[in-house]
Parts: structure tokens; C-alpha cells; sequence
């Protein structure tokens, strides 16, 4: 059972890095609002991957990020400025893909590429140390 969980885990750490990746392409190609949406989903799913160790998922993303700060933030685990990141991520996603005229800038999404590096990189390094 276990091993699927890592299984699980790895499976969801390589979406977040394909999407980080085309994070960046988009951002290359001055496509600012989908650069966000694919930085954001890169953070996303690399949370969904250290949440698999702890059998939680849900469809909603409020309470992925929820089971994120109470288990992995407040338990300090992990370090509150990722919960930052990863919040204000979320209503950069939210206000681009929903938001009539919203404006991403190219500073915009050059840093929330940037935080998504550091989120991805910050939640391997805790997940080598609990996984095989």
C-alpha cells in the first residue's frame, strides 16, 4: 500500500514540474495569464503530491490548501512563507481566469514563476526525506 502512495506522490511531483515547465514557455512567449494559471497548478499539484502520503485529496481546492497549512504550515513542517506563496498564487489563478479585463503583468508572472521554483523545489526536499 505504501509503495502505491509513493507511486501516487512521484506521479503528482512530475505533473507539478510539467507544468512549471510550461510555466516558463509561456512566460517566454509573453503569455502572462497562462503562465500564472501553470504556476499556480505547478504549486497545486506538488502539494497534491506530498497530501497523497497522507491519503487526503479533494476536488475543491480551498481545502487542499486547507489540509496543506493545518498538517504541513501550522505543524511547522514547512515554513509559513510557502503557505504564502501558494495563497496568493490561488487569487492570481483565480482573478486571471475569471476576472473580466484582469491585467497579469510581465513581473507579474515572472514572479510567480519564480515562487512556484522555489515551492516545488522546498516540497521535494521534505519529500526526500520521508520517502524511499
Amino acid at each position: 500500500m505504501q509503495d502505491k502512495l509513493f507511486d501516487l506522490s512521484k506521479y503528482r511531483m512530475e505533473k507539478a514540474k510539467d507544468d512549471l515547465e510550461t510555466s516558463e514557455i509561456m512566460v517566454k512567449n509573453n503569455k502572462y495569464s497562462q503562465s500564472i494559471n501553470r504556476s499556480y497548478y505547478a504549486m497545486f499539484h506538488a502539494v497534491r503530491s506530498l497530501l497523497a502520503l497522507s491519503k487526503f485529496d479533494s476536488q475543491k481546492h480551498s481545502a487542499i490548501i486547507s489540509y496543506f497549512n493545518h498538517h504541513f504550515i501550522k505543524s511547522s513542517k514547512i515554513e509559513v512563507e510557502y503557505s504564502k506563496m501558494l495563497t496568493i498564487a490561488f487569487k492570481f489563478r483565480n482573478d486571471s481566469d475569471y476576472k473580466d479585463f484582469y491585467t497579469i503583468t510581465h513581473q507579474d508572472a515572472e514572479l510567480q514563476l519564480e515562487n512556484a521554483k522555489k515551492f516545488i523545489k522546498r516540497i521535494q526536499k521534505f519529500l526526500q526525506q520521508v520517502m524511499p
